[in-house]
């Protein structure tokens, strides 16, 4: 895979999992089955953290030919 695809798929996963994570704090209120789950507080922080891991491992790919 391309690593600047995967750096940018990296960067969407880790947003996307930031915001799970808040709305499962209750920080980003609204009428989400998620907003105040201890749950989708956790799989948001795991989701933010998987998506970091693509962004580190993009970056430090080797250059392709």
């Amino acid at each position: 895979m391309n690593k600047n695809l995967q750096a940018g798929l990296g960067i969407l996963v880790a947003l996307m999992g930031a915001i799970w994570t808040l709305q499962g704090l209750d920080v980003i209120k609204g009428s989400s089955v998620m907003s105040g789950k201890a749950l989708w507080a956790l799989i948001g922080l795991i989701v933010a953290v998987i998506g970091a891991l693509l962004v580190v491992r993009a970056l430090r790919a080797r250059p392709t030919r």
